[in-house]
């Protein structure tokens, strides 16, 4: 690792975890290119990447995030329904996501196959009329949608925003509702993730030094791609990122074997 590296790993978790292709499946793909040690410096450098996305939605939501406490809006109660699913099979089965789901070959496969989804959703959407406000219901529909992000390659917002559009939300809606429920989830996680792997693993002053770099640049790239991704929603689909996802999933598949 290298501030160079640092910089650039910060720069891919704050566009891909707001666009629909897979933070932690690219982070992923990252680390195997450049030979970082996933067990010894992998978890909490990813970590600490998220905690940068984290402090960039909670920034560009604020008055948002202020809101939940005008409890007439029912904001606070749909964000806490939907964070349930996303947070119990978390804390079920985060052995085996830190250790059996962090192949190249899972998260090509999961860029695939979502797709499919993603693709469904869009053709529904353009079948429907759109604009239905989100209910409590849908939160908690949208938050299993969220958890299924657990798995590499799937994507948080991918799948959240995909649920949106079967729930008859807008595009914009439902990216906005998916990114202000990605916050608790990030902030939990996140920080949950990282103390445990900085008290367990034996990192340096300068490991830290590398994490506020990544950190920083997580946060600015994750603004940044959430304040321009809302606006192409406006006017626009999913498909490129669909044919990115398709294509890229194809390479992570293929090129092991075409380079036995």
């Amino acid at each position: 690792m290298n501030y160079f590296l640092a910089l650039f790993a910060g720069a891919i978790q704050g566009l891909t975890e707001f666009l629909p292709v897979s933070s932690t499946g690219h982070l992923i793909i990252f680390e195997h290119i450049f030979n970082i040690s996933q067990k010894e410096f992998g978890l909490a450098f990813d970590a600490s990447l998220h905690l940068g996305t984290l402090f960039a939605v909670l920034l560009f939501f604020f008055k948002d995030y202020l809101s939940v406490f005008n409890f007439r809006n029912g904001l606070l109660i749909k964000l806490l329904i939907g964070t349930i699913p996303a947070a119990i099979l978390g804390l079920l089965f985060e052995n085996l996501i830190e250790n059996q789901f962090r192949s190249i070959f899972l998260v090509g496969s999961s860029l695939i196959i979502f797709s499919i989804v993603m693709i469904v959703a869009e053709i529904m959407a353009a079948k429907k009329k759109l604009g239905k406000e989100i209910s409590k219901k849908d939160s908690f529909l949208v938050g299993l949608a969220q958890a299924l992000a657990l798995i590499p390659g799937i994507s948080r917002s991918g799948a959240t925003i995909s649920a949106g559009l079967f729930l008859k939300q807008t595009r914009v809606s439902a990216a906005r509702f998916a990114f202000l429920l990605s916050g608790p989830i990030i902030a939990g996680a996140g920080s949950k993730k990282f103390l445990d792997v900085i008290l367990r693993e034996n990192l340096t002053s300068d490991d830290f030094k590398f994490f506020i770099v990544g950190i920083i640049s997580s946060a600015i790239f994750g603004y940044l791609t959430i304040k321009y991704f809302l606006k192409y929603l406006q006017t626009n689909t999913l498909y490129p990122f669909i044919i990115y996802r398709i294509i890229l999933g194809a390479i992570l598949i293929l090129l092991p074997i075409l380079t036995r």
